[in-house]
């Protein structure tokens, strides 16, 4: 694709398409969200592909799906879990924390996946936090988060011009972010593509000091974006996630891919995923790591699965218009290039295999797949664009949505997909690309707006008996 102003609208218009994979020849069972009856879901034969024009651009999000009420105060039966001894309970309550910030945080804007990302939280082991922000001033702000999701202690700073996630654990964490580079002189076949940045995973130790830095992307001084080879971020899709397997660092995100035409050079968009050692060297021939694999690519998601020992991604592609495992192609599920195609999140399936959540034209569906097509699908019933999904203590997962404004949730069974029990309110306001983390005692938490641009809301959903 010529990197022409035409082209820049059109890769704008598929890279921001908000997607949901609606399946071809399944057979599905409903799940009625409007009450507590979960829905079964059976084997589903979902199309290898299908052919289409690029998706228009997405709509912003809506739920029109009422929430239920907010849960109600934990039962008799609750008792305290983990190292942060949190209440568990026979159904699921949601708790808000406000957190105070030293130092202010950018607006949500229009939650296009072409903006910035404006905060992201890991789960410590010890039952803690890590909250990363980004600020105003060019720089993404680090703290950490007791058992009551307060910051305690000493916050620290990175440059960073946009952050896209953080992960965490025993020995610190690491950031992964966006800075300034260099696009060079071209030339360009036609059009522009300034900027030309970089991506890079930053380490933190436990103290939120740096211990290392290294460059996913491959600009160097040598490589400017607008040379041959060149891997950079462009204003484009470009968000990314990290996944970790306690010791190396895996990051997936969008990626600008410069090729020489001639006497000059196109620009494409694609993705791209790169492994890390804990000494902040690239694995380099990484089994799972890949240098293009799905274009025109969005919503980038990566899980690491300890009974497989491998990282595995899947992505929101034009090419076919659906959800699909990247390097090589393998589709999950098939959509329509309708500009509603949105890929949500992955989590590990009991036993074996993945879960994820995608929307088409504003209704949520979840795929459990092993290796490429899907093997089951669960047609939620609920009306949304943009669902996040997460790891919910042994067996189960949560499913989240916009609801007016603020969330809504539910509970499913991480093996059979069924639902288990109602919708849970939740009373932040929801950001289209960010996402709810798992935490060991079975909680997950999600970061979200504050009152001001000197605090952020800590939703977390307390563990489940």
């Amino acid at each position: 694709m010529r990197a022409t102003p035409v082209t820049r609208r059109l890769i704008a218009v598929t890279t921001v398409v908000v997607a949901a994979l609606a399946v071809g020849a399944c057979s599905t069972a409903t799940d009625p969200s409007s009450g507590d009856t979960p829905g079964t879901p059976v084997a589903a034969a979902v199309s290898t592909g299908v052919s289409g024009s690029p998706s228009a651009p997405g709509a912003s999000a809506s739920a029109s799906a009422p929430a239920s009420a907010p849960a109600a105060a934990p039962s008799a039966t609750t008792k305290a879990v983990g190292a942060c001894a949190r209440k568990a309970s026979a159904k699921p309550v949601a708790t808000v924390t406000t957190v105070k910030l030293p130092a202010g945080v950018i607006g949500y804007g229009g939650e296009g996946d072409t903006e910035k990302l404006p905060t992201a939280i890991a789960a410590r082991p010890d039952g803690g936090s890590w909250l990363a922000w980004l600020g105003t001033g060019g720089k993404v702000h680090l703290g950490r988060l007791g058992c009551d999701d307060k910051l305690t202690g000493a916050t620290t700073s990175f440059t960073g011009i946009d952050l896209q996630d953080v992960q965490a654990d025993a020995n610190g964490g690491v950031i992964l972010l966006t800075r300034k580079g260099n696009c060079g002189s071209g030339p360009l076949c036609g059009g522009e593509s300034s900027p030309c940045n970089t991506m890079h995973m930053v380490r933190f130790d436990n103290n939120g000091k740096l211990v290392w830095e290294r460059q996913v992307t491959n600009l160097s001084g040598g490589r400017t974006g607008y040379d041959d080879g060149a891997r950079f971020i462009w204003w484009y899709q470009h968000h990314g996630r990290l996944a970790t397997n306690g010791s190396d660092y895996a990051a997936y995100f969008g990626v600008a891919i410069t090729v020489k035409n001639g006497g000059c050079v196109d620009v494409h968009e694609g993705d791209r995923m790169q492994v890390v050692n804990k000494s902040g060297k690239l694995v380099s021939g990484h089994r799972d790591a890949f240098e293009v694999g799905c274009s025109h690519a969005w919503t980038s998601r990566i899980v690491w699965d300890p009974r497989t020992k491998r990282f595995v991604t899947v992505c929101a592609t034009d090419n076919g218009c659906r959800i699909a495992q990247p390097d090589p192609y393998r589709t999950v599920a098939a959509g329509k290039c309708d500009g509603t195609l949105f890929g949500g999140d992955l989590v590990l399936a009991a036993s074996k295999g993945y879960w994820t959540a995608w929307s088409q034209g504003g209704t949520i569906r979840l795929e459990r797949f092993t290796t490429g097509k899907s093997t089951s699908t669960v047609r939620t019933g609920i009306s949304s664009a943009h669902p996040h999904l997460v790891s919910y203590g042994p067996g189960r997962m949560l499913l989240s949505w916009q609801s007016g404004s603020g969330m809504a949730a539910r509970v499913y069974d991480a093996g059979t997909g069924k639902a288990v029990g109602g919708r849970l309110s939740i009373a932040v306001k929801d950001h289209s690309y960010q996402a709810f983390k798992p935490y060991t005692d079975g909680s997950a938490a999600y970061p979200a707006a504050g009152g001001s641009s000197t605090t952020i809301k800590i939703a977390r959903v307390l563990p489940q008996t």
